[in-house]
Formats: structure tokens, C-alpha cells, sequence
């Protein structure tokens, strides 16, 4: 049997901690919600679970500044805030759609009455005056 190597316990913290401080900061390089949680805390070190709840002294400095930082990364604060804006913007683009899509087909039935009214009145003028009309070359 091969014996296992010991694990490099140092590196272990190192990695955790520059986990932590890319969630932290919110530019998580691994994580895929950049939540502050030990989940992505975990995924974001590239450690093994077991690995990181060894340490649960940094687990809890983790959970302690994310707390103090109320859950939202500061980088992430900002995405918050510009996304809501965001929606509020494309919920008055898209009432502005539908109004524009109203007008749009009012004009339509409005179009669709004169073009009718036109062919009669063409009719009327063709009947009345004795001229007949050439078709229109569309």
C-alpha cells in the first residue's frame, strides 16, 4: 500500500483565506453565486469539504465579516443597485411598447378604412364619369 502525503496545512489556510477575500471583495474567481456562505466558501478555496471545515476558526472569521459586511459583497452592493435600475428601465421601456404597439394598430384600422373608402370613391368616380381605370402596378 502507498501511504498518503500529508497534507500542506499552511497552503490550506492560504487557500481558504484567499477565498475568503475574494467573496469578501466580490470578485469571486470559482464561486458561482459569489454569495457569502461556507458552500461557496469551499468552492471558491477548490478544497475538499473535509479540508475546509478543519479549520472552522476561518470558517467563522468568514462568517463573522460577512455578517459585519450584512451578506452582500461591496463590489456586489453596486451590481445590486445598477441591475434594479436595470429593471426599472426596461419595465418603463416596455410600457412604452405596449402604448407604441396600440397607436400602432389603431393607425392600422385607421389606414385599413381610408384605403376602403378610397377604392369606393374610386368606384363612385369610375361609375359617374365613364372612365375606366387602370389597375395599380404593385
Amino acid at each position: 500500500m502507498m501511504a498518503r502525503r500529508p497534507r500542506d496545512e499552511d497552503a490550506d489556510r492560504a487557500a481558504i483565506r484567499a477565498a475568503a477575500e475574494l467573496l469578501l471583495e466580490g470578485t469571486p474567481l470559482h464561486s458561482k453565486t459569489g454569495k457569502l456562505t461556507v458552500s461557496e466558501l469551499i468552492s471558491e478555496s477548490q478544497l475538499r469539504r473535509d479540508v475546509v471545515y478543519r479549520h472552522t476558526d476561518l470558517i467563522q472569521d468568514f462568517q463573522a465579516r460577512a455578517k459585519a459586511q450584512d451578506s452582500i459583497p461591496t463590489a456586489m452592493q453596486e451590481l445590486v443597485e445598477v441591475n434594479r435600475q436595470l429593471k426599472s428601465e426596461v419595465d418603463d421601456l416596455k410600457d412604452e411598447l405596449r402604448q407604441e404597439q396600440a397607436r400602432t394598430k389603431a393607425m392600422r384600422m385607421i389606414i385599413a378604412e381610408h384605403t376602403l373608402e378610397l377604392d369606393q370613391t374610386k368606384a363612385e368616380l369610375a361609375a359617374v364619369s365613364g372612365v375606366t381605370l387602370l389597375p395599380n402596378r404593385r
